[in-house]
């Protein structure tokens, strides 16, 4: 929904009045490829940036309004969150030096950004999802204040009508919910856009969906979320899951979400997708400025399509068919791949966007009328496998009987097929080798984005504490990127790199227990005991039926009660002994006011409640651990 203002629809005479100007629009947008008005005969790309802000701790920084207010550049734009920006590149034609180019204008918007951040003290971070983003950091006290975001946060809370839910399962699991749909604020993207002819936009739009799973498994960046190992590419569930709207009977009827992969493939014109959208899909925002599109038409003039933009804006189709007017003035279509993740690096993001340019640019006749060679849902099953295993998933392909491993298609298939495209192009020989070069290293090696964040926090996380492993791995991240590399020619990271103790033990949240083992309350004490044993722990935390935090037991209760109580018949369950006066903290609170508050109370724990439930335990074993990490650093 870009720069449009925007307001709710709220009642059914708005609603009403939208549905006009949108059938209007559709009927505008038809009688417009009728009459062939659209431009063409020019190829022309274009990309759209977004990142994320890091502090000097390596967490997210809330400096978008800030930074927008220095750089007075239209090229730049709010996101989401606050600490999300996105900055908008030229449209270019396709041919010669386009993609040095287009790595030179990232490089230096990115430098611009970065110079002006420096002044907030936070640097702008290329990377699908930000390592070292915390929950506290997900709500909308980070929403961006503009009408709009607040205005679609609104609408999408009042149609779900509960919490939105997320289970996302890699390595590790993520279960959890939140009463708006700011998840989707973790997600950062590289979209790049193509621009084609009505006549042939069926065929080139199947094409992109066939090769979107490909094209993934070779760029993924996204691994990570809250501490969790998830997909290769976890912004593909998490961005599902943070809009999807639909309460449980419309799952039953299969409704669809509004961020998806498509239904079927497109068999004769792009108004099958804009019909489908209207269809299926409810009117959430009106334009503040409208247009009767057909008397524009009438008029001799374009219409801009209001109405149509702005709804088509609500829905999150991985490759989406966009309306836009050139500078001549002709309208054009476009489709815009969003499946690429913002990162490694810049020069990585400009190979993604020449292989998938290349292969739009070039599609063999055998990949024609995909709809009698290849089931859609086959295409949609890549897409998905794609996103959770990355290079390391096996394809089904049209003409194949077997199903064939990601980087023997890439590398056998599609790399020639993009390398042709460019060459039609006529791109310069020494940008195609260069940046197809890079794809056809990423993927021999296996080395993607996504690999090099798994590998340098599984190896951090067996000598240092989670939080410091993310803290480490997120730093390195953004240091690499400065040097220009491409993510397979990239050292892992260091656990040095994490900067001084206040990175890494600044906060209860990086020190904490998440692994956590606890009793309910009405649990026999003997069983209590034997837990405690079982897992070598002195605190362990007492819940009640609906998982509150009710006491606490310590090994010191448990040897009072055997020393003095165990033969009582009216001593026998948790609560009895239990301890109830507790002291608690946050995640974010800092360690230092921890440390004061179990010196000034005589506690050798600190439950941490988040939400009001458990969220972790820190314990005195917990600032021993730290102390020796600290003392270490003091030492060399």
């Amino acid at each position: 929904m870009g720069s449009h203002k925007v307001s709710l629809v709220k009642d059914v005479a708005t609603r009403q009045q939208c549905m006009d100007y949108l059938l209007k629009d559709l009927r505008a947008l038809e009688r417009m490829i009728e009459r062939g008005m659209f431009d063409r005969g020019v190829r022309r790309m274009g990309a759209e940036q977004e990142f994320a802000f890091v502090d000097e701790r390596w967490r997210p920084a809330p400096v978008l309004m800030e930074v927008l207010e220095q750089v007075k550049d239209e090229h730049f734009t709010t996101e989401l969150a606050v600490f999300n920006m996105e900055v908008n590149l030229d449209p270019q034609r396709i041919g010669g030096s386009c993609f040095s180019d287009l790595e030179r204008q990232l490089g230096s918007y990115l430098a611009k950004a970065g110079k002006i951040s420096a002044r907030l003290k936070a640097h702008p971070i290329l990377v699908g999802i930000l390592p070292s983003i915390r929950r506290s950091d997900i709500g909308l006290k980070n929403l961006t204040p503009l009408e709009r975001y607040r205005a679609l946060m609104d609408v999408l809370r009042e149609i779900r009508g509960s919490h939105f839910e997320f289970w996302i399962e890699g390595t590790d699991q993520l279960i959890t919910k939140a009463e708006s749909s700011m998840f989707e604020s973790c997600n950062t993207s590289f979209q790049v856009h193509f621009q084609v002819w009505p006549e042939e936009f069926a065929e080139a739009y199947n094409w992109s969906q066939l090769i979107t799973g490909p094209l993934l498994a070779a760029s993924t960046n996204s691994p990570m979320l809250l501490g969790k190992r998830l997909w290769r590419e976890t912004r593909i569930a998490l961005f599902q899951q943070a809009v999807d709207t639909r309460n449980t009977a419309e799952l039953s009827r299969e409704r669809s979400q509004r961020v998806s992969f498509g239904r079927d493939w497109v068999h004769e014109s792009v108004m099958e997708l804009y019909r489908e959208e209207v269809a299926m899909h409810k009117l959430l925002l009106k334009p503040r400025k409208m247009e009767d599109a057909l008397k524009v038409l009438e008029e001799g003039r374009t219409p801009k399509l209001y109405s149509l933009s702005i709804h088509s804006g609500t829905i999150y189709r991985w490759n989406r068919a966009c309306y836009g007017i050139s500078p001549n003035g002709k309208p054009h279509l476009r489709i815009e791949n969003r499946v690429l993740p913002a990162g490694p690096s810049v020069v990585d993001e400009t190979a993604n966007a020449a292989f998938w340019l290349g292969m739009m640019l070039n599609m063999p006749p055998k990949y024609r009328r995909l709809w009698e060679k290849m089931d859609f849902d086959l295409a949609k099953g890549n897409f998905l496998r794609a996103a959770r295993q990355g290079l390391g998933v096996y394809f089904s392909w049209p003409g194949l009987r077997k199903k064939i491993s990601a980087p023997e298609l890439i590398r056998k298939e599609l790399l020639p097929i993009a390398r042709e495209g460019l060459k039609k192009a006529k791109v310069a020989a020494k940008d195609i080798d260069r940046y197809l070069g890079i794809i056809e290293e990423r993927v021999r090696s296996g080395k993607t984005g996504s690999q090099w964040i798994l590998d340098s926090f599984n190896s951090l996380r067996r000598q240092s504490s989670k939080d410091e492993a993310i803290v480490a791995t997120t730093a390195a991240l953004w240091k690499r990127q400065q040097s220009g590399k491409p993510v397979h020619e990239w050292e892992p990271a260091q656990l040095t790199e994490a900067g001084n103790w206040m990175n890494r033990f600044g906060t209860i949240q990086q020190i904490m227990s998440t692994d956590l083992v606890t009793a309910s309350e009405n649990d026999l004490i003997d069983f209590v005991a034997q837990l405690m044993n079982w897992r070598n722990i002195r605190h362990l935390p007492i819940e009640n039926e609906r998982g509150e935090l009710v006491g606490l037991i310590t090994s010191k209760q448990l040897v009072q009660h055997y020393s003095e109580n165990c033969d009582r018949p009216d001593i026998r369950a948790a609560k009895d002994i239990m301890i109830t006066q507790m002291a608690t903290v946050e995640p974010d609170t800092p360690t230092i006011e921890a440390v004061e508050l179990m010196r000034e109370h005589g506690f050798s724990c600190l439950p941490v409640l988040q939400d009001k439930k458990l969220f972790g335990i820190v314990t005195e074993s917990d600032f021993v651990n730290m102390a020796a990490q600290v003392l270490k650093e003091w030492k060399a």
